[in-house]
């Protein structure tokens, strides 16, 4: 619904309302069993509104649908929206959680929303003297004709630009198709997941000339040293050789990054001259300021420096960020042991987070910060993968990897033994492990873990490296 007449533009080529939804028995007609659940007492609890998104609890009913469709995306990377007003007009308190928790959602985050008790007549009234945002939710469980005049009205009022979305409580195609006629964004039916209401919003903003965005992975360490930034390049070159894809490694530790030591790169331009002018960025400047790794391997290396004290805004990162992930299907990470704006808005709003770790009290207590954080500022979200690395180090007191993994929550997705030789010749050579020894045990588990982590079927690669990588991770737990 783009315009005050957008709806009505359509009009000659829709079906006649009066026909469609009168004389014969009503095809609309919700049957008893899927009537919608009652309203809940909006008029008169004043704290409707005031639950906490976290509180949300997910409707019973499964939808195997949707979570197909989940599954399915989930290999790609998600689009955010813009920083838009979404106005969602809420019949039932049901709804209006679900709204709530969906805005808390990183890909909704730059949005500001606002949950108006209410349906469609009450955004007629709301918008006959003031405009209209650029996204309106509402909800609706009025007839089938009711609904179509509704909208027909409330197109009138609609301002251009604006987009309507509905949610009602009669599952069927012929009204959904009345609706898609009358310019209306999307039309959903409860029992809803959040994911699914965030994705209905987030597609209505998708750029056409950017039909998919790269999936961002981000690295961090718990603590400096525990080789974070060797492991986002490692798994960035399984995974470009393991899938057959291309991927991109960005190096974020402006100052220090290694990123280039690693792959043998010395390029001219990187990273950071791409932060100090993102407005600029253009396919043919990215690819300039790309260094070529591999076949399916690009880097925008770090310049390593510090002739330069860098000062860049969140803002800046956040574009390059998203110019970069326009050109290949994976976006590595690799962020520096630091806190800042920045970095909290990267680890936000990246497809997955990746924290290493070592065996050792500093790690614990970093890494559960870390994950803790991420936990509760991605709800909707696979959470944060674990890497414990470096274990079983000579002569240094240790915590059990059960332990450490009962004190985080959570199991680490990937093991790897202290092998100094491995991992000092790679790095020497400008190498990774796998060109070095591809049978050494922190080869096959990387292999392995690239596959998981990229959500996608092994090549020759990875898939080599699954019978012995899970044998090898499933010895390194039990030692622990």
């Amino acid at each position: 619904m783009s315009s005050r007449a957008a709806l009505h533009d359509l009009e000659d080529d829709a079906f006649d309302a009066a026909d469609d939804f009168g004389g014969a028995p009503d095809p609309f007609a919700p049957k008893p069993k899927a009537a919608a659940p009652a309203a809940g007492p909006y008029a008169d609890e004043d704290d409707d509104f005031a639950l906490d998104a976290p509180g949300y609890a997910a409707p019973p009913t499964s939808n195997p649908v949707g979570a197909l469709l989940a599954g399915a995306e989930a290999a790609l990377g998600e689009h955010s929206v813009p920083r838009i007003s979404i106005h969602a007009f809420c019949q039932r308190a049901e709804t209006a959680k679900l709204v709530q928790y969906a805005a808390a959602d990183r890909r909704l985050s730059r949005a500001t929303t606002e949950v108006i008790p209410g349906g469609l007549f009450d955004a007629l009234d709301r918008y006959a003297n003031q405009p209209t945002p650029a996204l309106i939710i509402v909800e609706s469980n009025e007839h089938a004709q009711t609904l179509i005049d509704g909208l027909d009205r409330l197109a009138e009022v609609c301002d251009a630009g604006t987009k309507v979305v509905v949610i009602g409580s009669q599952n069927d195609i012929t009204l959904y198709r009345a609706l898609m006629r009358r310019g209306v964004s999307e039309y959903l039916v409860p029992p809803l997941q959040p994911l699914q209401l965030i994705r209905a919003v987030t597609g209505l903003y998708a750029d056409p000339a950017t039909p998919f965005v790269g999936r961002t992975l981000a690295f961090v360490g718990a603590k400096g040293g525990c080789g974070s930034s060797t492991l986002a390049h490692n798994v960035a070159y399984q995974i470009s050789e393991g899938t057959q894809s291309n991927t991109v490694i960005v190096d974020y530790d402006l100052a220090f990054g290694t990123a280039g030591l690693d792959f043998n790169q010395d390029p001219l331009q990187g990273v950071a001259d791409a932060l100090l002018k993102p407005d600029r960025l253009d396919p043919t400047l990215l690819d300039r300021m790309t260094a070529r790794c591999s076949e399916r391997l690009s880097l925008f290396a770090a310049p390593a420096s510090l002739d330069d004290d860098y000062d860049i805004s969140i803002e800046a990162y956040e574009e390059v960020t998203s110019k970069i992930r326009s050109t290949a299907p994976y976006v590595v990470l690799d962020l520096p042991h630091v806190w800042s704006g920045w970095m909290r808005r990267m680890m936000m709003t990246v497809d997955d987070v990746v924290v290493t770790a070592t065996p050792d009290l500093a790690s614990l207590r970093n890494a559960k910060n870390l994950i803790d954080l991420v936990r509760k500022a991605r709800p909707n979200d696979h959470p944060p993968q674990l890497i414990l690395n470096q274990v079983g180090a000579p002569g240094r007191p240790e915590i059990p990897v059960k332990e450490f993994a009962k004190a985080l929550q959570i199991e680490p997705a990937l093991v790897l033994p202290f092998d100094p030789k491995l991992f000092g010749k790679a790095a020497n050579n400008g190498q990774m492990v796998f060109e070095v020894n591809p049978k050494a045990k922190s080869s096959e588990g990387l292999a392995l873990f690239a596959q998981q982590l990229s959500r996608r079927d092994a090549a020759p690669v990875a898939a080599a490296a699954k019978s012995t990588g899970i044998a090898m991770l499933d010895k390194l737990l039990k030692r622990g």
